[in-house]
């Protein structure tokens, strides 16, 4: 048997695996070109190296340490404690608004109430107590005695005297003024003079009204009080003359004082004291 097989008689081709390596080696050109086409614009300038340059040595210097300073730390709410006032101290009175003079009689009565005892308080007469007081005092300085416009109710027992060779007033007589005197010696010459400044606005009107300027009335005080200082004092009995249904005093000397004078006179030389007292010390306080 032959080793070589009969060929047709036929033109050869190329095996496949030949044209398989050429479509191969075409791709890697393909490949490589574009590879290189593509480096050539992404590649970078070439870097030229320089000698280097000897640079000083600087001595080290270790930073300094930041210093921060702590924030301050919130500060607790104080405790707030109520605590009783001291007994040295004497609290602050509270400041009431005044009412208006038409309505001040129940406020000023309530104040007085506070220092004259209730017998007392019954003699005052509790309506228009600034107007009455005003217009009072204010004839006290001219020496008159305005009846009508009294702030206190007349005494209920009669005037009494004793009759013998010299008629004289009764002593007994002068014991319906005591319970008046009692309103003067019921309160210090500070508490009557701080009753007079807390009230002293509607004084103002009440003056005002009567045809005044209102802030004239401290010297129209004053003035009532030296008329009734000036009254002279008796020292033993006061002598009377009949007048038909009056009296007048045997002393013309007595019988021509005005008669807010010829009034105090009439209280007696003890209850005359102690008033005059009274109103010295509140002429003090007045002037301070």
């Amino acid at each position: 048997m032959s080793d070589q097989s009969s060929q047709p008689d036929v033109e050869k081709r190329p095996p496949n695996n030949n044209l398989l390596f050429a479509i191969v080696i075409l791709i890697v050109i393909a490949c490589a070109a574009a590879f290189v086409l593509l480096s050539s614009e992404e590649q970078p300038e070439p870097v030229v190296e320089q000698a280097p340059v000897e640079q000083p040595i600087q001595e080290y210097k270790a930073p300094e340490p930041k210093v921060t300073e702590p924030e301050p730390e919130a500060l607790p709410e104080p405790e707030v404690v109520n605590r009783p006032p001291s007994r040295d101290v004497e609290p602050t009175p509270e400041v009431k608004p005044l009412p208006s003079l038409n309505d001040s009689d129940e406020v000023v009565v309530a104040n007085i109430d506070e220092y004259l005892s209730d017998q007392v308080m019954g003699l005052m007469i509790t309506d228009d107590v600034i107007r009455r007081g005003v217009v009072f005092i204010d004839n006290l300085a001219k020496g008159k005695v305005a009846v009508k416009h009294a702030p206190v109710e007349r005494p209920q027992e009669s005037f009494s005297v004793i009759e013998g060779d010299i008629l004289t007033i009764d002593p007994n007589s002068y014991e319906r003024y005591t319970p008046y005197v009692k309103i003067f010696t019921s309160m210090s010459a500070a508490q009557i003079v701080r009753f007079y400044d807390e009230y002293k606005p509607l004084i103002s009107d009440a003056y005002s009204e009567i045809g005044y300027q209102g802030d004239e009335f401290t010297q129209t005080l004053d003035e009532a009080i030296e008329l009734l200082l000036d009254t002279p004092e008796p020292k033993g009995d006061m002598p009377l003359l009949r007048d038909s249904v009056t009296y007048q005093y045997a002393y013309s000397e007595w019988e021509r004082l005005p008669p807010a004078q010829k009034q105090l006179l009439r209280m007696g030389p003890e209850n005359m004291k102690k008033v005059k007292a009274v109103l010295r010390n509140v002429q003090k306080e007045l002037a301070k």
